[in-house]
């Protein structure tokens, strides 16, 4: 299939580069040190891995200054200076400092306990030296509010109120009506939250040809040079916003019960499309889909799907998130995907996961995931395949993406049985999507076919043999610790989540016995 024409690479002149001065770049690899500044005015970009700072930098800078990567691995080894002229209403000379992203695996570029010291080291050490006026703080559009106080927590702690913070929300491109509009929809979350920003801007870095993209990349350059110029010493008004307190959206249940075919569970990250990936399946909106950042999905719901000549049970369970956010939210998702397995164990067995994840990095959260359902709540006895999704804007065929990428899976030992790399979005991109749906029938058909692929059926499944240890406690044995370690060295867990989840299993099973 020939990729549509909105999405060839940019070629045009950028924005910027008819507005700007000289650019000069100098990388520094000594990770965590201060960089020595002989501009006055520094910022510190910091975020989520494949969270678009090296992009943000090409963006203001107006040429290709940092190394970008749409890859499963991070591009970002160390802390990188570039010294750039932002133009205009004014020339104003900055220094922007480039970091690791956050939250990468433990096997990727720069692990995330790793990241996330060189950061506390970097803001600690310029805000007590005085070298810094700006953190501009990106994330991606799609990301879940919750899951990015976390990050926000670490970069406030650090500066303590001495350096304003800003968002900056990238990937925005696609965002309708207009890209501000993510910020009226989330705003009321970000500040229920406790999230203060002194300045936000919703943005592109996109660089794909389109009168409509070219258009946003120009709103974006303005929009983020406006964020830098107000923040400067120069000028004495700063940037903030009104929040007031949000809702909690709702969704009902939909539900149909058969037990007579193919269990399909769907998981992954919170925001990474899992109901969108059902509706997809299905050839309708069954799957509720949120358009602000809140949880769509509350608790498990399936969903009777009809395609090919056959009929399927589609699970969609709760987006996981970082079990250090919000533990008790993590706790209540994993226990209902526990609860759900147990169902299903009753029912004939589970005939397939599908991982789906956005095309991105695969970060220390993903391989929390990817462990937790296929290794520990369902120790590798079903059929695994990956569906990474959001591949609408890729260059020439998406399965492009997994043949770049597929020897970082192997390499951070995501072990998957099969693939699909889709779009669910249907927009301006029609063919991909019809292709995307046949794409994902085609491998859902392959591994639930009958005598293609095992099922599980519990048996000696790690829940089956905790019954039988857990009944122990009802006759005053001590409690079983085996849970806690595994939880804790394979899915990445503290030891305390890792205990509080263990316990609420070990209630679980012995409720259920």
């Amino acid at each position: 299939m020939s990729s549509p024409a909105r999405v060839q690479p940019y070629s045009e002149p950028s924005i910027a580069s008819q507005r700007h001065g000289s650019v000069t770049s100098s990388n520094h690899t000594e990770v965590g040190e201060s960089p020595h500044r002989t501009d006055p005015f520094s910022v510190v970009i910091c975020g989520e891995t494949g969270s678009g700072k090296s992009s943000l930098i090409n963006l203001i800078a107006g040429t290709d200054v940092a190394v970008t990567s749409c890859d499963a691995a991070g591009c970002t080894a160390g802390t990188n200076m570039h010294d750039i002229s932002v133009v205009r209403n004014d020339t104003l000379k900055v220094k922007l400092i480039d970091t690791a992203g956050l939250d990468e695996g433990t096997h990727g570029t720069v692990p995330d306990k790793e990241a996330r010291k060189i950061l506390k080291k970097l803001l600690r050490t310029l805000t007590e030296q005085s070298d810094i006026h700006l953190v501009i703080y990106c994330v991606r559009g799609e990301r879940v509010i919750r899951t990015l106080r976390r990050n926000y927590e670490l970069i406030r702690s650090q500066v303590k109120g001495k350096v304003p913070i800003v968002l900056v929300v990238t990937c925005l491109e696609s965002r309708q009506p207009e890209m501000e509009d993510w910020w009226k929809v989330n705003e009321q979350t970000i500040s229920k939250l406790g999230m203060t920003f002194a300045g936000h801007a919703c943005i592109t870095t996109t660089t794909m040809i389109g009168p409509m993209l070219k258009e946003r990349r120009t709103q974006s350059y303005d929009a983020v040079c406006k964020l830098i110029e107000q923040s400067h010493p120069s000028n004495n008004t700063g940037v903030h916003t009104g929040l007031s307190p949000g809702a909690v959206h709702h969704v009902s249940s939909k539900k149909a019960a058969s037990t007579k075919h193919p269990n399909v569970v769907v998981f992954g990250q919170a925001g990474a499309g899992k109901s969108s990936l059902i509706n997809l399946i299905a050839g309708e909106n069954l799957a509720e889909i949120s358009r602000d950042m809140t949880r769509c999905t509350l608790k498990w719901e399936e969903y009777p799907v009809k395609f090919g000549g056959g009929s399927y049970n589609i699970f969609d369970t709760v987006g996981l998130e970082e079990p250090q956010l919000g533990i008790p939210q993590y706790l209540d998702a994993v226990e209902n995907a526990h609860n759900l397995i147990q169902k299903l164990e009753r029912q004939g067995g589970i005939d397939l996961l599908v991982f789906c994840m956005r095309a991105g990095r695969l970060t220390a959260t993903l391989q929390s995931n990817y462990r937790l359902f296929n290794e520990f709540l369902c120790e590798k006895k079903v059929p695994i395949v990956v569906v990474i999704t959001h591949l609408e804007n890729e260059v020439g065929e998406m399965d492009a993406w997994w043949k770049r990428n597929k020897a970082t899976f192997r390499h951070m030992e995501f072990h998957v049985d099969g693939h699909a790399c889709i779009t669910a979005v249907r927009g301006n991109y029609p063919e991909r999507h019809k292709q995307s749906r046949t794409t994902i029938h085609k491998l859902v058909k392959e591994f639930t076919a009958d005598g293609q692929k095992r099922t599980w059926k519990g048996g000696d499944n790690l829940f089956v043999s905790l019954v039988q240890k857990q009944i122990g406690l009802l006759l005053g044995k001590s409690r079983s610790k085996d849970i806690v370690p595994r939880l804790i060295k394979r899915c990445g867990l503290s030891s305390d989540v890792a205990k509080q989840l263990a316990d609420r299993i070990n209630n679980d099973v012995v409720g259920a016995a």
